[in-house]
């Protein structure tokens, strides 16, 4: 997964990784928020979800200490970074000032 996600983070376009658990609430809560965040931005962004209890290589190298936490990356440069559950609003707002 080490090597996918650095060619994922290397893209382009916008990338958001939602880090999360299967056991985990406020990350069941921010699946449907995630899907109409790619539904209003489309193409302009992609959305990867990464489990970390299949994934903790990476989410330890990531320092991810709670779930969920979204990072977003444009050509490998992570632009933003937040845990918790956040609004479609927020996420979009935020996606649309960071990205270039």
């Amino acid at each position: 997964m080490n090597s996918s996600f650095d060619q994922i983070i290397q893209s382009e376009k916008p990338v958001l990784i939602d880090f999360y658990a299967t056991w985990c609430g406020p990350c069941q809560m921010l699946g449907p928020i995630l899907k109409e965040v790619k539904d209003s931005l489309g193409d302009r962004v992609s959305i990867i979800k990464v489990d970390v209890d299949k994934n903790q290589e990476l989410a330890a190298m990531q320092q991810v200490r709670g779930v969920p936490t979204m990072m977003l990356y444009q050509n490998g440069t992570q632009l933003w970074r937040q845990s918790g559950v956040l609004s479609k609003a927020e996420i979009i707002k935020t996606i649309l000032e960071k990205i270039k």
